[in-house]
């Protein structure tokens, strides 16, 4: 499979890439996952290295992006804030020089959005956001892996987020629903709505793909859904407005009365994780048999996978 248009480039948001590279992607993701289950082993990344800056902790982004790239004989490093100088007495940009010289390429998991950007700006090998406060890419990625392996073809069809609206899955998820037609729903209080400026970048999007993007502070907006999203209602970070945010989010608990209220049995469940079970969401939904957060948990993997075989080699083979 020939990827040669993705090769040496970063990803820092969906922003930046078409539906078509996007379902590109999301092919060769299913074909690594094949790969995988059936127990065959490539070695696509013999010789090459993997730097992965934490800024933030993390289990699924580290594990994903670790295993992704050492099973396929690969060589991950991981460096967190305490072992290296990530913008304190050297420069963020003198770092990124020095990472590109030493390592194929470069994930970075923190806190700006543009630390992720100077990182790709200056490193000159390709850059993947783990997350940052305003985008979590390869989690939307394995979202919607997880949709098709539930629904086939996600065009038309409906994914509700219910929480906190400015949160990064929330935004990363508006941008890829936009561009591959699948009509996405934000149901938030308004003191938490998506910003603006991100609206309406996606509104072309959805024009050219027919998605529909609303948002609303309506419980009613979840009638109709095929899968209904939260994430914790205080990200890393926030922890100081937590008491705040429970009270403000409570009413948009994820609960079974919920679920139902969409009208449709097939409808499932879907979060990033980690989970605080009794606050965004119940313990009956997260563990019960419409939950597919598992599933999403396994799929950053190989999304993961797929984003790095094609940025880094240039084919899925």
């Amino acid at each position: 499979m020939s990827l040669e248009q993705f090769k040496g480039r970063s990803l820092l948001t969906w922003l930046d890439y078409s539906p078509e590279e996007i379902r590109e992607l999301l092919d060769l993701s299913k074909l690594v996952k094949e790969q995988k289950q059936k127990g065959e082993i490539r070695l696509r990344f013999t010789g090459k290295t993997l730097a992965l800056l934490f800024e933030k902790r993390s289990t699924r982004t580290r594990c994903a992006f670790e295993t992704a790239f050492g099973e396929e004989g690969g060589h991950p490093v991981f460096l967190s804030t305490q072992d290296i100088h990530l913008g304190v007495k050297e420069s963020l940009e003198d770092t990124a020089r020095v990472l590109g010289r030493m390592f194929t390429a470069i994930q970075f998991r923190g806190f700006k959005q543009s630390t992720a950007e100077t990182l790709a700006e200056y490193s000159g090998v390709p850059v993947y956001n783990g997350l940052t406060d305003d985008y979590h890419p390869t989690q939307a990625l394995a979202d919607i892996q997880t949709l098709e392996e539930n629904f086939g073809c996600p065009r038309g069809k409906k994914l509700c987020f219910v929480g906190d609206g400015r949160n990064n899955v929330a935004r990363s998820l508006m941008v890829i629903c936009s561009k591959l037609g699948i009509d996405f729903t934000v149901i938030t209080p308004e003191a938490l709505n998506p910003d603006r400026k991100l609206i309406d970048a996606c509104a072309p999007f959805a024009a050219a793909s027919g998605a529909k993007i609303r948002v609303t502070a309506s419980l009613g907006g979840v009638e109709g859904a095929d899968a209904l999203y939260t994430d914790v209602w205080a990200s890393m970070g926030e922890e100081d407005k937590k008491a705040e945010r429970i009270k403000l989010l409570k009413p948009y608990q994820v609960n079974q009365a919920l679920m139902d209220r969409t009208g449709k049995k097939e409808t499932i469940f879907l979060h990033c994780l980690p989970a605080v079970k009794g606050e965004e969401v119940t313990a009956d939904v997260i563990d019960g048999p419409r939950s597919r957060a598992w599933d999403e948990a396994e799929n950053r993997k190989h999304t993961i996978k797929a984003v790095m075989l094609a940025t880094i080699n240039g084919t899925g083979d």
